[in-house]
């Protein structure tokens, strides 16, 4: 889909197509409290902008679960996603911005910016496949790769993964896991889990010293198995 032949969407709009598919990437249905929590508004404000982007086809209801993008939805939160992700790539490569910058920065401009704008960064950028923390750029057709990687807190001890991409909504968090090593493509140990949720014990790369993180933390971070 071309400029030209995008309809017009308004700034809210396309932050709950893109919050909305960023709820569902794991195919379930995203909940009123879960959307409002995102975007930090009110459950009453979701539950109108929800009834809106049904009567505009762009999602569906399902009662008792939650709401799903139709294909008019996912279409056009992939775009704003592509967007998003591809500002974010031309900030930290081209423009120095650091990871934990570029995220608060792509928000207040992928708005603004023209289809055909990202398009011209995407080329001068030689169509970068992934964004600064690891997360799949959608294709201007809307073609994504979202392999289903699990999250460091399910790997058991004793395993190596290979860190894939990281929650990039959090500037602390991703300084946090810079000084810890934790960045896309770092090898990681697992040496030991805690019970009910407790810490976890690893090393980050070969040789790397013994640390600690929290459960939660973990749960931010997707991986992939090394050791298979």
């Amino acid at each position: 889909m071309t400029s030209q032949d995008t309809p017009f969407l308004s700034r809210s709009v396309e932050d709950y197509l893109k919050a909305i598919y960023g709820l569902s990437e794991l195919g379930k249905a995203a909940s009123t409290s879960e959307i409002a929590g995102v975007l930090a508004v009110q459950p009453a404000s979701v539950s109108g902008m929800v009834k809106r982007l049904a009567e505009g086809g762009y999602v569906q209801h399902l009662p008792y679960r939650g709401v799903k993008l139709t294909p008019s939805g996912l279409r056009e939160a992939l775009r704003i996603v592509r967007r998003h992700r591809v500002l974010e790539t031309y900030l930290s490569q081209r423009l120095g911005y650091s990871w934990d910058d570029v995220h608060a920065e792509a928000e207040r401009l992928e708005h603004a910016a023209s289809d055909e704008l990202i398009e011209r960064m995407a080329s001068a950028l030689k169509y970068p496949s992934h964004d600064p923390h690891g997360a799949p750029i959608p294709t201007p057709s809307g073609a994504v790769d979202e392999p289903a990687h699990p999250t460091l807190a399910e790997v058991g001890a004793g395993r190596r993964v290979v860190v894939r991409a990281v929650r990039d909504d959090d500037r602390e968090r991703l300084r946090y896991m810079e000084t810890r090593g934790l960045v896309p493509g770092a090898l990681v140990q697992v040496e030991a889990r805690a019970p009910f949720n407790g810490p976890i014990a690893l090393r980050v790369g070969d040789g790397g010293a013994p640390e600690t993180i929290g459960y939660e933390l973990a749960t931010q971070i997707r991986v992939s198995y090394a050791d298979v």
